[in-house]
């Protein structure tokens, strides 16, 4: 399934992305699934390991963590604001807030992706 997340901004420190809450990222309660938030928080995570990435490098995500704080309703727009905790040789931590149309939070999560040799 395509999230249908666009990136706002970009750079080494933050990535913002947005997507909107559509009936088929929705669960049964009409609000946005929290694998969707998951995919979204996961796409920013590793939108920014690749950005501090040193040349012949790759990474996936090694482990991630979610805390859902508040439901995001079908037509709003969920927006992902994602800053570095640590960006270590071997290791990245990012931490994700997810924020609804309003502006309050709604899930909060950290990753840790690994820095992996590029392999074909």
């Amino acid at each position: 399934m395509h999230l249908g997340a666009r990136v706002v901004s970009a750079s080494k420190d933050r990535i913002e992305m947005e997507m909107e809450v559509t009936q088929s990222l929705a669960n049964r309660n009409g609000v946005l699934h929290g694998g969707a938030i998951m995919g979204l928080a996961d796409n920013a995570g590793g939108t920014a390991t690749i950005l501090n990435l040193p040349s012949g490098k790759s990474t996936t995500t090694l482990e991630s963590k979610t805390n859902f704080l508040r439901p995001i309703r079908i037509g709003d727009v969920a927006r992902a604001i994602c800053e570095p905790l640590h960006r270590g040789r071997t290791t990245q931590i990012w931490h994700t807030r997810i924020l609804r149309g309003d502006g309050k939070l709604a899930a909060i999560v950290t990753q840790t992706q690994i820095v992996l040799e590029w392999k074909d």
